[in-house]
C-alpha cells in the first residue's frame, strides 16, 4: 500500500512523519524532488514481513556459502535452456530455481545468486521471483514438508481435524520445523484436489481423503521412515487414504453405468 504525506506537510517541507499500521507505526521520511529518493519507510513496532520479502543472513543462509550445480543438474539446465530462445533464457528462471532448491534443500541466497549468474540476470530479478512464489522455500525445511490445505472445500470436509492431528503428532504449529529436521508444517491455500479433500501435500506428493486417524498414521509412518537406518520402513503411497482410486466416486460408479448405445456402437465403421 502506497504511503503518502498530506500535501500541507509536503508544502511545508516536513521531512518525516508517522502513520499507524496495524499494531505499530510506519515511519516515513520525505525528501524533496531532486534530492535522491522521494521517501523511504521502515516499520516501527508491529509485525514485520521479513519471512516473505526480506533476506536476513543466517549461519545456514548467507552469500558466503558456496553453491554450484552438480554435473548431472548442469546437463538438466542445458536441456531446460534449450526450450527458450537464447535472448530469452531468463525465462528459465523458475525451473532452474526449482532445480537448485531440490539440490540444496531450500532456495538459499546462494542458490538465487548462482541462478542469476547462469541466466545473466540481475540478482534482484531472481529475488523477485523467489519471494513472490510460495513454492520456493527460502529457509531450511524438514525432510518432509507437510502442507495442510485449509481452503473452503477442504475446510467443509474436515481440514480442521486434519490440522489438529498434524500439530498434535508433530508438536509443531504452521511455520515451524522440528529439531530433528524431519517435519516442517505449513498452512496453505487451495492445492487443486478439492474433490479429494481434506488433503495435504508432503513434498511432491498428495495425500487425500484424510481424517484425524489416517493423518496421524501417515505422519507416524513418515517419522519412522526418517529415523530408520535399515531402509526397510515403508512410506504409505500417495493418493486417497480412503481406499478409492484417484477421484472416482467413493460409493462406486453412479453414472455411465448402462450399456453403451448410439452410432459408435451400432456402426463400427464410424
Amino acid at each position: 500500500m502506497a504511503l503518502r504525506l498530506p500535501m500541507r506537510l509536503v508544502l511545508q517541507g516536513v521531512r518525516s512523519a508517522a502513520t499507524r499500521v496495524g499494531n505499530g507505526y510506519r515511519a516515513v521520511t520525505y525528501a524533496p524532488q531532486g534530492a535522491g529518493r522521494e521517501f523511504s519507510s521502515a516499520t516501527v513496532g508491529g509485525r514485520r514481513s521479513d519471512s516473505l520479502a526480506v533476506h536476513r543472513d543466517t549461519p545456514t543462509n548467507n552469500p558466503s556459502i558456496p553453491f554450484k550445480f552438480t554435473p548431472q543438474n548442469e546437463k538438466l539446465i542445458t536441456a531446460i535452456l534449450s526450450r527458450y530462445p537464447p535472448q530469452y533464457k531468463k525465462a528459465a528462471v523458475m525451473p532452474i530455481l526449482d532445480l537448485g532448491q531440490r539440490q540444496h534443500g531450500f532456495c538459499s541466497i546462494s542458490v538465487m545468486n548462482e541462478v542469476a549468474r547462469i541466466l545473466e540476470m540481475p540478482p534482484m530479478r531472481v529475488y523477485e521471483v523467489a519471494t513472490f512464489y510460495t513454492m520456493y522455500n527460502r529457509s531450511p525445511v524438514g525432510k518432509f514438508h507437510v502442507q495442510v490445505c485449509t481452503t473452503s472445500p477442504c475446510l467443509l470436509c474436515g481440514s480442521d481435524a486434519v490440522m489438529k492431528a498434524v500439530t498434535e503428532t508433530t508438536g509443531l504449529k504452521p511455520g515451524e520445523s522440528d529439531q530433528e529436521g524431519i517435519f516442517t508444517v505449513s498452512e496453505v491455500e487451495c492445492l487443486g484436489a478439492c474433490v479429494n479433500g481434506p488433503m495435504i501435500q508432503i513434498n511432491d506428493d498428495y495425500y487425500e481423503d484424510l481424517n484425524a486417524n489416517t493423518t496421524k498414521y501417515l505422519l507416524e509412518a513418515l517419522r519412522q521412515a526418517a529415523r530408520d537406518t535399515s531402509g526397510k520402513a515403508e512410506i504409505p503411497p500417495p493418493g486417497p487414504m480412503s481406499g478409492r482410486q484417484s477421484c472416482e466416486p467413493a460409493k462406486g460408479l453412479t453414472t455411465l453405468a448402462s450399456p453403451m448405445w448410439g452410432p459408435e456402437v451400432t456402426r463400427p465403421d464410424l
